[in-house]
């Protein structure tokens, strides 16, 4: 059986806005969404607070499988050296195939490379593939926020986790 390609990531580029915006709206879900599922007229990916330059993109052969977009977790001076990850997304079709992984690194080589110290995240409680590859990638829990979100009937823990770099 051929080897399968390994995820390749890059800086996303204006002209990703289309195909983002539609992983954006097949991978929404509650289990890390805790705004309403988009309906139309679907706005772009990019826009005044997200820019191509603040996003990574992960490629499987010539298909985009992932992205993670990459900000500050407060528009603060004071806060210019902490670096979040405010959004990641894998495709259905490219999931177990260390696309996640290889965003999760990149950014915190890409947050290294913009001169921060550390890097931070917020994710679900009940979100545990998601923090698992998280905890897997250096990061602890740091905070816990019980039942911050009411999400489809159900209260849902904000987790707040981070790592030094």
């Amino acid at each position: 059986m051929p080897e399968l390609p390994a995820p390749r990531v890059r800086a996303a580029r204006v002209e990703d806005d289309a195909e983002l915006a539609l992983l954006d709206r097949l991978t929404w879900s509650h289990l890390h969404a805790v705004v309403p599922e988009p309906r139309p007229p679907y706005p772009p990916f990019f826009d005044e607070r997200h820019s191509p330059e603040d996003c990574l993109v992960a490629e499987l052969g010539d298909r985009l499988a992932g992205c993670l977009r990459l900000g500050f977790p407060t528009p603060l001076e004071s806060n210019r050296h902490v670096r979040q990850i405010q959004g990641l997304a894998v495709a259905e079709e490219a999931r177990g195939r260390g696309v996640g992984r290889a965003l999760v690194r990149a950014a915190v080589e890409e947050s290294r490379r913009r001169g921060a110290r550390r890097i931070t995240l917020r994710v679900l409680g009940h979100n545990a593939p998601a923090r698992a590859l998280y905890a897997a990638e250096g990061f602890a829990v740091e905070g816990i926020l019980p039942e911050e979100f009411l999400l489809e009937g159900t209260y849902v823990g904000d987790v707040f986790m981070g790592r030094a770099l």
